[in-house]
């Protein structure tokens, strides 16, 4: 890879732009930790970046808004990067969020060593959002979960909290005791955007993010969000717990804003714009 900008005369004159066709993305793959799925891969050649976090089950390509969020982060000298962690694909039932966390962190200090990066912005999508839309309120509408909630828990109290499930609890993935429970137990390490969660249990969980620019984009007909559950106060009650996150709610929106990719892309580029990061100044200090 090129160690020069991309505004440097001589990539500039040959670069095509990020997108070649339709599911086909220009750009470098790279390794930026140890572990054989700790692959990324990053358009364009420019020293700010927004990383996008997928779901469960998701890798790379993801969304459908990807692509002309590429094209149009291009046009702002941003580059767009996608990863793999340990959990990406059918690995998010044996992984964590405090292991998503670990090997986000490792991609942003390949960026910042390796790439001379200026900062970043985190996209994150459904489950990698650590998103507002709460897997445990849809596992209960599934018949099988209650049962599955009592299994994991008697398995964590006698210690195989790293044993897997029985395949039912969920036929998508190899699923541990801890991760099934962390995701659709009531109060889970994963239960941090549930309707039915105070406005102090909201706060405690997501509160450590008042110092950080955050923009919520609510999906306002999301097919995994309940019927019952109130979606315009749930997304008030988010954003208030963030400390005052803008909201954007996107009518008639899908889970991944497939039918809704204009808007989405629109949201994103006035958020990285207005909030992106001018340096490397430190929010948790």
């Amino acid at each position: 890879m090129s160690g020069s900008s991309s505004s440097g005369s001589g990539l500039a004159a040959n670069y095509e732009g990020p997108i070649k066709g339709k599911n086909q993305f220009r750009g470098v793959l790279f390794k930026y930790g140890p572990k054989p799925i700790q692959v990324a891969f990053k358009t364009g050649d420019y020293n700010q970046q927004v990383i996008f976090i997928g779901g469960l089950t998701d890798g790379f390509l993801a969304t459908e808004y990807l692509e002309p969020l590429a094209i149009a982060l291009d046009n702002e000298k941003w580059s767009l990067v996608q990863l793999l962690m340990s959990s990406s694909y059918s690995g998010y039932g044996t992984s964590s969020l405090q292991q998503d966390a670990m090997e986000i962190d490792q991609l942003i200090s390949y960026l910042i060593n390796k790439e001379n990066s200026d900062g970043v912005v985190l996209l994150g999508h459904s489950t990698g959002s650590q998103a507002p839309v709460s897997d445990r309120e849809y596992k209960a509408t599934l018949p099988e979960t209650a049962a599955m909630i009592d299994l994991s828990s008697t398995m964590i109290k006698e210690g195989r909290g790293s044993e897997l499930m029985p395949k039912e609890a969920d036929p998508s993935s190899p699923i541990t005791a801890y991760r099934y429970n962390s995701l659709c137990a009531y109060m889970g390490d994963d239960d941090m955007f549930s309707s039915d969660l105070s406005d102090d249990q909201l706060r405690m969980r997501l509160g450590h993010m008042a110092n950080t620019p955050c923009q919520v984009i609510f999906s306002m007909n999301d097919e995994y969000v309940p019927e019952y559950v109130d979606k315009k106060a749930l997304v008030d009650r988010l954003c208030k717990a963030m400390g005052g996150a803008e909201k954007v709610e996107i009518e008639y929106g899908n889970h991944s804003l497939s039918n809704r990719v204009h808007e989405a892309v629109q949201a994103i580029i006035a958020f990285v714009k207005r909030e992106g990061p001018k340096g490397w100044d430190d929010p948790w200090s």
